[in-house]
């Protein structure tokens, strides 16, 4: 008699490839980063920096959170003014945050929006909440109102 099984092999790379393909659902684009952080420099300017703010921070259904992505403002002086996904780091200096190779990330964005007013920071490795593994992301940041970065980082997988 035959016995039919499922090869072990072939059922652990099929359960790692439907992690990825669920993972990378899971995960917001470049382009939805870029138009997530421009409208929050719109709301900034029409709603002013507080209002705004208050929206990043409190309002996890709002458009300003959508699968990974989330708007976070620091300033220039590396303090955290509004975080969509950690609320807690809002009014904590974060010019000292490094990643898994020691880059300084506050920092490294603060330079970007510095020298050119937009544009992206990265790659560096970052906990992805999803897979629960250091991954590499990018961030985009405008910016804000006056020495502010508004930002949105993307993960781009392993």
């Amino acid at each position: 008699m035959k016995r039919y099984g499922i090869n072990p092999v072939v059922l652990g790379l099929s359960l790692v490839t439907a992690v990825q393909v669920f993972a990378a659902s899971e995960r917001g684009s470049e382009e939805q980063a870029q138009e997530m952080v421009n409208k929050a420099v719109s709301l900034i300017h029409a709603q002013g920096s507080a209002v705004a703010y208050k929206t990043f921070t409190d309002n996890p259904g709002s458009a300003f959170r959508y699968k990974d992505l989330f708007v976070f403002v620091v300033d220039f002086q590396g303090t955290s003014l509004a975080n969509g996904r950690q609320p807690k780091m809002v009014g904590k200096s974060l010019i000292a945050m490094r990643d898994v190779d020691g880059n300084l990330l506050i920092k490294g964005i603060i330079d970007v929006v510095k020298s050119r007013k937009t544009g992206w920071y990265g790659p560096y490795k970052s906990a992805n909440p999803v897979t629960k593994e250091y991954e590499r992301k990018k961030t985009y940041c405008e910016q804000g109102d006056g020495e502010t970065a508004v930002c949105v980082g993307v993960f781009l997988g392993k």
